[in-house]
């Protein structure tokens, strides 16, 4: 025993490059200590909705340029503060979501609760969307900031962008913990930044001595009249700002104790700072007469404008503000997997996005987001505005569904007797005097956020809305086969059911596949014997001299047993295989088969992958059987033991050992 664990501590302190990049693993029992303070709350899951006010006056300005005046650009003012208006109501409303829901979930919990599963599916889908494409656009966008800086860059920028997933990934994979305290540095930096920003541009404007932006091109040429459409295009545009609002509520089981409370506060303290950035970039903007251009970022020009070009503090707001853009992805990166790890629970997504992986960190659901990005980013080459018409919609769709069911659930408690207290899908009902107010605010956020999901759609859906109105309900449908089949099978393993015939025999043919003699053979041998079953061994003939040789060798250093050849003159492996196994079955009906495969088992994954593994493919092939068992029998082979000293060998040894390399070379998965 005393052994065993010392053996253990030396494998735990073994270097390794996971160590080195994640960390060390983390006990099952630390998970409780993988919480976050408000502070670094604010950082993980407010940087999304923070960092928005970089790009959200720029969307703006971007659709109200298509007028082709610079007139009409002063309407971004109304603009933003009916946008800032619907911010404040959809804040309210989802504080009354985290009270009502200290387990967080956000829309899919609130929505499987109180409306049901495929309203549940259609919450998470458009969620898990949005996250993806948060990832994107933030990125994208945060690369934007700097090739305004540095225009050299510009050709780089989808290099620049899928470098920054990959680094964001790993220190994701680290912990909840540590990507907080790494990521809260550059998100409280912006916001320094940013009100420096905005003091020092008021007080300039108030005292008349801010100036007006220069040496920018305007960007779009008259191709739409003004028109209310346009307007609300804008406005589309413009509620960009208004994502990453529900992530709080999706992520409060990483707040400390009490969380529902740490939760709202976070939310207030990020949905204030949000609306007072907003109108404030936005208000600056047009007295400094910023316009929207290809080259150069509305932030960016407001920054040049308060401080001067090519200052010291310039660089720093261009700095803080792409590194928060580049942030902003963090808040995906803690509620995507969340979120899919509740799906997957559920049977609607992969089990394995359920995990934790070493550092208590979903990590299946982490890497499918990265991929995901990357691949959005590739394709639509890192551009902010070619991503935007695809952003938002989801996150409305899912402020409607769960502004709907609190609703839902608000007449459920306004129908119970004072005192009195019903025990719920999620959490206890209980009565509450002022649920009509509540169901009144939240129903007044449902309507709100449906009618800008409806302005969104119709405004973007020529522009790339249409993708993700066809997207989610593909996705819904996806879920719900998923969900299927994981009811199918635990249907079939029930020890209640008793649709499902068991096997009864107690004949076993045992069938051992052989594509050279070498130690490893000799292993399989012993252990087909070792069962005490009538065996064989069976050879694909690809190749007419390794046939000959593998009969030889057998006859030589196998001696007992049948070798069966079957010729494959198109080299193919599994199907001749497959064909072999049906044919002894329809033979001997009522009994099993029991495949015995080799495997080389090497002592790293690269070497591992040095070797053809067709042990595993031919696993896969045999899949759908019946009354068919498979065992691999693997040789462990140790990079440094094993070794032959080549000084004492004889020439007939010599050539024995290459016989088996040859032997080796092509069957080392049997």
């Amino acid at each position: 025993m005393g052994s065993t664990s010392i053996d253990t501590q030396k494998k735990q302190k073994r270097f390794n490059l996971s160590d080195l990049l994640i960390g060390r693993p983390l006990e099952t029992r630390s998970l409780a200590h993988q919480v976050v303070s408000n502070k670094i709350g604010l950082a993980v899951f407010a940087s999304d909705a923070l960092s928005s006010t970089a790009y959200a006056t720029e969307e703006i300005l971007v659709i109200l340029a298509l007028a082709g005046s610079l007139a009409y650009l002063g309407l971004s003012v109304p603009i933003a503060i009916a946008i800032s208006l619907l911010l404040i109501i959809v804040t309210i409303s989802y504080r009354q979501t985290i009270h009502a829901y200290p387990n967080g979930g956000g829309a899919y919990i609130v929505a499987r609760d109180n409306l049901g599963e495929v309203a549940a599916q259609v919450a998470g889908a458009a969620l898990l969307t949005d996250y993806i494409l948060t990832v994107a656009v933030s990125i994208s966008s945060g690369v934007a900031q700097i090739t305004s800086a540095f225009p050299d860059l510009l050709p780089y920028r989808v290099i620049l962008a899928v470098g920054i997933i990959a680094f964001m990934t790993i220190v994701n994979l680290r912990g909840v913990k540590e990507s907080g305290a790494i990521f809260s540095v550059p998100t409280y930096f912006f916001l320094v930044m940013m009100f420096l920003t905005l003091g020092v541009g008021f007080y300039r404007w108030a005292t008349g001595t801010l100036g007006t932006v220069t040496g920018v091109e305007f960007a779009a040429e008259a191709i739409a009249p003004m028109s209310l459409f346009l307007i609300l295009r804008a406005f589309s545009s413009g509620s960009a700002a208004l994502t990453g609002i529900e992530a709080i509520s999706n992520g409060i089981t990483a707040f400390r104790e009490p969380r529902s409370k740490n939760a709202s506060r976070t939310l207030v303290v990020m949905s204030s700072l949000l609306v007072v950035m907003f109108l404030g970039i936005t208000f600056l903007s047009r007295h400094i007469e910023a316009i929207p251009s290809h080259e150069e970022t509305i932030i960016s020009q407001m920054a040049r404008t308060v401080f001067g070009d090519g200052s010291i503090l310039y660089l720093l707001v261009i700095a803080g503000t792409a590194l928060v853009l580049l942030m902003a992805a963090n808040t995906s990166y803690a509620d995507f997997p969340r979120l899919a790890a509740l799906h997957a629970g559920d049977g609607f997504l992969p089990r394995q996005l359920t995990y934790r992986g070493g550092r208590l960190v979903f990590s299946w659901g982490i890497m499918t987001l990265a991929i995901a990005a990357s691949v959005l980013v590739i394709v639509m080459g890192a551009s902010t505005t070619a991503l935007i018409p695809l952003y938002a919609i989801g996150v409305f769709l899912s402020f409607t569904v769960s502004q709907t069911g609190m609703v839902v659930r608000l007449r459920r408690i306004g129908r119970l007797k004072p005192g009195e207290k019903v025990k719920g899908l999620e959490t206890d009902l209980e009565y509450d005097p002022r649920w009509r107010i509540h169901a009144v605010i939240s129903g007044f956020g449902a309507l709100c956020t449906f009618m800008v999901m409806m302005i969104f759609a119709v405004t973007k859906f020529t522009s790339g809305a249409w993708f993700i109105l066809l997207l989610i309900p593909t996705l819904v449908f996806i879920f719900f086969r998923i969900h299927h089949h994981y009811k199918d099978v635990a249907q079939a393993l029930s020890l209640e059911n008793t649709k499902v015939k068991e096997i009864e025999t107690d004949k076993v043919i045992t069938m051992l596949l052989v594509d050279g003699v070498h130690m490893g053979t000799r292993q399989m041998v012993r252990f087909a014997k070792s069962m005490g079953n009538p065996w064989h061994a069976v050879h694909i003939g690809v190749n007419h001299e390794k046939t000959r040789a593998t009969q030889e060798r057998w006859n030589n250093y196998i001696g007992e047993g049948e070798l069966v050849i079957i010729d494959s003159p198109y080299r193919h492996l599994v199907a001749p295989i497959r064909e072999y196994v049906i044919g002894l079955l329809e033979a001997n009906p009522g009994s099993i088969v029991h495949i015995v495969m080799g495997h080389l088992s090497m002592d790293s994954l690269f070497t591992q992958m040095l070797h053809q593994n067709s042990s595993l493919i031919l696993n896969l092939g045999l899949t759908g059987l019946e009354r068919v068992v498979v065992t691999i029998v693997p040789l462990q082979v140790h990079q440094n033991g094993g070794q032959v000293n080549r000084n004492h060998l004889t020439g007939d040894d010599l050539k024995r050992a290459r016989e088996e390399r040859l032997q080796v070379k092509d069957g080392d998965g049997q």
